[in-house]
């Protein structure tokens, strides 16, 4: 089958020759020439005019930065009932950063299958739950006469404040339940009581603080994690008050125990407050300006707790 002939005019034949003449001394001008139909010339040329301005001009808006991507995103995490009005309007007003909800809810993260856009993780229920929640749980020490002492500890869960403890070496369910008398009150806010499946929780203790408001929840059989927070701070208090102690009676135990509370309640950092401590002082230091360095002369006074097992640190006027 022929090949088309390509027409290059009279003027244009010459003109050709001596350029293939002379680019021939350089490479084999053979290998270089492709013949192709004229209107596959117009495809490449149409294809590549596209990508051109496609590069050139790409469509829609800029992206925003990263940072402010990333922030959406946070917001849109930690405020599940808000939607893309809203996070704009708090940019706008509290940071000051004009954008459109529209370019909001460009990056908003996507809801999962299941579970209704706003709907609420399981850890923000607990967490909005935790101020109405109290859990107790029993320990287990032993005197230096091998007297075997039974410490009941009642705990918040939103301020991690230890609201109860008391000690007896003949704990039962009528003593249990004057504890928690003392703890709930009939004016009490909490509305929650966590504990365990042991025997001591009759059923006449559970319906009596039902009366008092508050619903009883009731752990799983050997399910510790069920009641985390409570068996945190009793791992808390072996690790830094009855491991290092050894008392002497049931009176030498609580007063060691109540001591320690206080400590726990107002000078010991929690992580799970951000860290934080349940109970801050009412008047706090200023924050210096720079890291590690503050402008004003100071002195570092140290509290002793339990002997010198623990210590407070506090700022003093030199």
């Amino acid at each position: 089958m022929a090949r088309p002939a390509v027409d290059f005019g009279c003027g244009g034949r010459e003109a050709t020759r001596i350029t293939l003449t002379i680019l021939s001394r350089f490479f084999d001008w053979r290998d270089a020439l492709v013949v192709v139909r004229p209107e596959t010339l117009l495809r490449w040329h149409r294809q590549g005019w596209k990508l051109f301005w496609r590069l050139k001009s790409r469509p829609g808006r800029p992206p925003i930065p990263r940072r402010l991507q990333a922030l959406i995103r946070q917001m849109a995490r930690e405020n599940p009932l808000w939607g893309e009005e809203r996070i704009a309007n708090e940019l706008r007003l509290k940071l000051g950063i004009e954008i459109s909800p529209r370019t909001v809810g460009k990056y908003l993260p996507q809801s999962r299958r299941g579970r209704p856009r706003g709907g609420l993780s399981w850890s923000t229920f607990l967490r909005t739950h935790a101020h109405g929640i109290l859990a107790c749980d029993f320990l287990v020490a032993v005197t230096a006469s091998f007297r075997v002492l039974y410490v009941f500890v009642v705990i918040e869960h939103g301020s991690r404040r230890l609201l109860h403890l008391n000690v007896t070496g003949h704990p039962s369910a009528a003593w249990t339940l004057q504890q928690l008398r003392e703890v709930a009150g009939l004016e009490s806010r909490h509305r929650f009581l966590l504990h365990d499946r042991d025997s001591i929780f009759s059923a006449e203790l559970d319906g009596s603080i039902g009366a008092l408001g508050m619903r009883v929840l009731k752990s799983a059989p050997r399910s510790p994690r069920m009641n985390a927070v409570c068996e945190r701070v009793i791992g808390t208090i072996r690790r830094e008050c009855l491991d290092w102690l050894i008392p002497l009676s049931e009176a030498h135990l609580r007063k060691v125990l109540l001591s320690w509370v206080q400590h726990y309640n107002r000078g010991r950092p929690h992580m799970a407050l951000g860290p934080g401590i349940p109970d801050p002082p009412l008047t706090q230091s200023a924050r210096p300006t720079s890291r590690h360095r503050r402008g004003e002369s100071y002195m570092v006074r140290a509290d002793p707790v339990l002997g010198g097992l623990h210590n407070e640190y506090s700022l003093a006027a030199a």
